[in-house]
């Protein structure tokens, strides 16, 4: 049984924004936890635990799998890059370059939990799935990393997929209002990460 059509709606109720980001995942070897998480600390990019979401000085910090962190910055920052978190980490973790992978999107508005759920197994209740979570999903048969900011959702989805999760996140949005789609930094995010 499918959910009722919402009625379409000709207000912008859903804003949709493709997210140019550098996106490094970081690990910790074997006794290397303390200080990773102090070495991140010191560069300005504190991590959150597992399903959370922490604001960095330069980007966003996603925690979604044990171990490992997503760090997402504004594309072209060397200092943030695979090739200098690499150098950093020697000995107590590794640092790979997914900014190829990993494709991310943005979306705010009010109807934004109501879209995703849709196609999503999570539930996304406000009092559930709440600013500065993050959690790894399917949502129309395609990967899917969501992260709760202040007045959005932050997806990441995998680069050979986005075109498709892009045309379903729009189509589905289409019957609440849909605004005109953009293009930003994902410095857009790291602002309202958690305000």
């Amino acid at each position: 049984m499918s959910a009722a059509e919402p009625a379409r709606s000709d207000a912008a109720g859903i804003r949709l924004i493709t997210l140019s980001a550098d996106v490094v995942q970081i690990a910790h070897l074997r006794g290397g936890a303390r200080e990773l998480a102090a070495l991140a600390a010191a560069r300005g990019w504190p991590l959150p635990g597992r399903g959370g979401v922490t604001a960095a000085a330069r980007g966003v910090v996603l925690g979604v799998q044990p171990g490992r962190w997503l760090l997402l910055s504004a594309p072209g920052s060397s200092t943030e890059a695979a090739g200098g978190w690499e150098a950093a980490l020697r000995g107590c973790g590794v640092a790979v370059d997914l900014s190829s992978a990993l494709r991310a999107l943005y979306l705010t508005g009010p109807a934004v939990r109501e879209v995703l759920a849709r196609g999503c197994r999570l539930d996304l209740a406000p009092e559930v799935f709440r600013p500065g979570c993050a959690a790894a999903t399917i949502m129309a048969q395609v990967p899917v990393i969501l992260a709760v900011l202040a007045t959005g959702i932050l997806l990441l989805t995998p680069s050979t997929t986005a075109r498709h999760f892009h045309e379903w996140l729009g189509s589905t949005a289409s019957p609440y209002g849909l605004g005109p789609q953009s293009d930003a930094s994902v410095a857009l995010v790291s602002a309202d990460a958690l305000t």
